[in-house]
């Protein structure tokens, strides 16, 4: 409970002083509104914060294995892919990981996959976006679990997170390299890598509309198995 405090007090203070110190030109700590590094130290202490959540979440060592299982699958699976610009199959590994699991499983799958694959692809200052944008897709598909979830979510959510995610991982490139930072900038570089985010929308539509409801059919029944409850009828069965 307490580092959930600490992280939010951080978050919260770092984004207050963002909107407050612009508005006294004097102020000598403008020189240090450095937006490409406030926005890396915002994305990386949301991605600690989570990851101690799940460090106090009470898993059983069995869904842990699970955890690394699928998050090993998803790396995997978005290697051999690299040479294809935006289509990632991870993405719809994560999300069916995150809809059975739930939003703390699916974020430590999506944050996993885009930290240890990109010791095969490339470390970077992208790298923090990337976990945090899978990460995101992990969590939110949880939610669709409060619907009556059918083919059609499935390739809706794939689009939809085809765009956000090159939205989110495109932030940094804007954040760090372009000048000057405004919305028109902004717009500019999104609309640069719409046919790229487009590439990414198309086949998570495609892998989750073909493989999605069995992939989740099958994690939901080793789901099952992971799961046992003592009933004090068993004793009196066996005796």
């Amino acid at each position: 409970m307490r580092r959930r405090i600490i992280f939010l007090g951080l978050i919260s203070g770092i984004c207050a002083a963002c909107l407050i110190i612009p508005l006294f030109p004097s102020c000598p700590l403008n020189s240090f509104l450095n937006w490409g590094m406030i926005a890396t130290i915002l994305v990386t202490l949301t991605i600690l914060a989570l990851l101690f959540e799940f460090d106090t979440a009470k898993v059983s060592s069995r869904e842990i294995a699970v955890i690394a299982m699928l998050s090993a699958v998803s790396v995997v699976s978005r290697i051999p892919f690299a040479a294809i610009p935006s289509v990632q199959p991870c993405t719809f590994l994560i999300a069916c990981s995150g809809y059975v699991f739930g939003p703390i499983a699916g974020f430590m799958v999506g944050a996993i996959t885009a930290l240890v694959s990109n010791f095969f692809l490339g470390q970077g200052p992208w790298t923090p976006y990337q976990m945090f944008a899978w990460g995101l897709v992990g969590i939110t598909a949880a939610g669709l679990r409060h619907f009556d979830i059918n083919r059609k979510w499935l390739i809706a959510f794939g689009i939809i997170w085809g765009y956000l995610f090159g939205w989110i991982t495109n932030t940094w490139f804007w954040a760090s390299l372009i000048y000057p930072l405004t919305f028109r900038t902004w717009v500019i570089v999104q609309l640069n890598s719409v046919w790229f985010d487009t590439l990414h929308a198309i086949s998570n539509a495609l892998l989750l509309g073909f493989f999605g409801m069995k992939t989740i059919a099958i994690l939901e029944r080793y789901k099952k198995h992971l799961s046992w409850v003592y009933s004090p009828e068993d004793d009196a069965s066996e005796g």
